[in-house]
C-alpha cells in the first residue's frame, strides 16, 4: 500500500489514456451520485410528510357517533345518539393500556359564521371544549400564560387559551392578550394563555383555534353530558389499532347499537395511517437503493471491462515481469489496487457532487421558505459510509477478473506478443 513505485505505476497507467479513464470513472461517479440524490430526495419527502404530523401523538384514534344503520333491542334504524362523559370512565375501567382519553366538544370552524367577538373585531374560529390531556395528544407551545388545568375543569371557569392566529386577528401587534376577555357566541371568556403549533398540517387554521374547559363549554353552550367526539391514545408499547375493536364494541354495547352496525361509531386510526406512511417511505428507500446500485453496477462493469483492456495492452510487460521473477500475487495486487483506486476516486467525486446538490437544494429551500411535503433533504453519515464500503467491494470485484487474467499469462507467450 505504501510503495511509491507501485503508486507511481498506478497513476501512470490511469493517465496513459486520460479520456478513457474519465469516461470509465463517469459511470461509477454517476451511479453513486444518483444513489445519494435519490436517498436525499426520499428523506426530504419523508421529512415534509412527517412534518404534517408535527409532534402529535401518532398512537391515537379519534372516535365519533353517526346514525345507526340497523335496528336493535326495539330501537329503530337511523337513530342518532351521543357519547356521554360517563363513557370516558367506562373506557378507563374496561379497556387496558389507554394512556389518554380526551372527550371533546366543538363549535364554529374555518369558513363558518363569525363566532368570536372582541370589541369591534370579529372572527370565525374552531372553539374546543377540552380536558388538559389534549396538550399531550396535540402538542402546542404555550407562548404566554398557561394551558387549561383541572381546577378550570372542576370550577367550570370561563377561561380560554387562544392560538397565535386568533391573537393576531383580534389584538394589536404589541397588545397583551392575557387577562382580557373575548366573547364566544355571546359568552365572555377570559384569555389565560396563547399558543403556537409547530406542525404545518393545520397550517394557518391550526393557529386559529380556541381551547376552553370542557365543563364550562358544556355549561355555556348547553351541551349537558354530551361528548361530540374523543381523542384516545394508547400506552407506549401498545397499539391503538389493536385496541380499537374493544373500544368500539364497548361503545356499541353502552349505547345499544347492533354489534354488526359498522357505521354507527365512526373512527379514524391515526396510528394505522402513520404506519402506512412509514411503509411507503421504506419502499421508496428500497427503490432508491435498487436504482442507485443498479446504475452503480453498470459503472463497475465498465471499470472491469477497461481493466481487462489494460491487462491485454500490458501483456508483454506482465510477461517480462514474470520472467524477471515477480510473483503472481504481486501482479494481481497491482491490478486490484488500480481498480480499487479508480473506483474509489470516481465514487468520492460522485459523493462530493451529490453533497453539493443537496446543499444547493437546502439553501434554495431556506431562501424561498418551506415547500409543501418537502423539506431538509439529507443523507446520513451511515449512508455515505455504506456507499464507500460498496465502492471498496465493487472495486475488488471489478479488478478480480482482470487480475486473474493477468496472472494466467505465461511469460514465454507474453514475450512473443507484439
Amino acid at each position: 500500500m505504501f510503495n511509491k513505485d507501485r503508486w507511481r505505476e498506478i497513476i501512470e497507467v490511469l493517465t496513459t489514456n486520460v479520456w478513457r479513464t474519465i469516461f470509465t470513472a463517469f459511470g461509477v461517479c454517476w451511479g453513486i451520485f444518483i444513489l445519494i440524490v435519490l436517498l436525499a430526495a426520499g428523506k426530504g419527502l419523508e421529512n415534509g410528510i412527517k412534518q404534517d404530523f408535527g409532534n402529535i401523538a401518532t398512537n391515537t384514534m379519534f372516535m365519533w357517533t353517526r346514525a345507526t344503520t340497523k335496528g336493535y333491542e326495539g330501537l329503530p334504524k337511523g337513530r342518532s345518539f351521543e357519547f356521554k362523559i360517563s363513557d370516558v370512565q367506562a373506557l378507563r375501567d374496561n379497556v387496558p393500556n389507554l394512556r389518554f382519553i380526551s372527550p371533546r366538544n366543538q363549535l364554529g370552524g374555518f369558513g363558518g359564521n363569525n363566532n368570536v367577538v372582541r370589541g369591534i373585531r370579529t372572527g370565525a374560529y374552531n372553539v374546543y371544549g377540552d380536558y388538559p390531556e389534549i396538550i399531550n395528544q396535540d402538542p402546542m407551545a404555550v407562548t404566554a400564560g398557561r394551558f387549561l388545568n383541572y381546577n378550570d375543569i372542576r370550577e367550570k371557569r370561563k377561561v380560554a387559551v387562544i392560538g397565535q392566529g386568533v391573537k393576531n386577528d383580534l389584538y394589536d401587534k404589541d397588545e397583551d392578550a392575557l387577562g382580557t376577555y373575548i366573547k364566544i357566541q355571546g359568552v365572555n371568556f377570559m384569555v389565560i394563555g396563547t399558543y403556537k403549533k409547530n406542525n404545518s398540517g393545520g397550517g394557518e387554521e391550526g393557529q386559529k383555534e380556541i381551547f376552553v374547559p370542557f365543563t364550562s363549554f358544556s355549561q355555556a353552550f348547553n351541551r349537558g353530558e354530551d361528548v361530540g367526539w374523543m381523542a384516545i391514545t394508547a400506552n407506549d408499547g401498545s397499539s391503538i389499532s389493536q385496541l380499537k375493536d374493544n373500544i368500539v364494541d364497548l361503545m356499541k354495547e353502552r349505547h345499544k347499537v347492533h354489534p354488526e352496525d359498522n357505521r354507527a361509531v365512526g373512527y379514524f386510526d391515526l396510528y394505522e395511517q402513520y404506519n402506512r406512511v412509514e411503509s411507503l417511505f421504506g419502499a421508496l428507500k428500497a427503490v432508491a437503493y435498487i436504482v442507485g446500485i443498479m446504475v452503480l453496477l453498470s459503472g463497475i462493469i465498465g471499470v472491469s471491462n477497461i481493466m481487462l483492456i489494460v491487462v491485454k495492452e500490458r501483456t508483454k510487460e506482465i510477461g517480462i515481469r514474470r520472467a524477471l521473477g515477480e510473483q503472481p500475487w504481486s501482479i494481481k495486487k497491482q491490478i486490484l489496487m488500480e481498480s480499487i483506486f479508480l473506483t474509489l476516486i470516481s465514487g468520492m467525486v460522485g459523493i462530493i457532487f451529490g453533497s453539493l446538490v443537496i446543499f444547493g437544494i437546502n439553501s434554495l429551500l431556506d431562501s424561498v421558505g418551506p415547500v409543501d411535503m418537502f423539506m431538509s433533504p439529507s443523507v446520513s453519515v451511515g449512508v455515505v459510509t455504506g456507499a464507500l464500503t460498496i465502492l471498496m467491494v465493487s472495486g475488488l470485484l471489478a479488478g478480480f477478473i482482470p487480475a486473474q487474467s493477468a496472472i494466467r499469462v505465461r511469460p514465454i507467450e507474453a514475450l512473443r506478443t507484439e
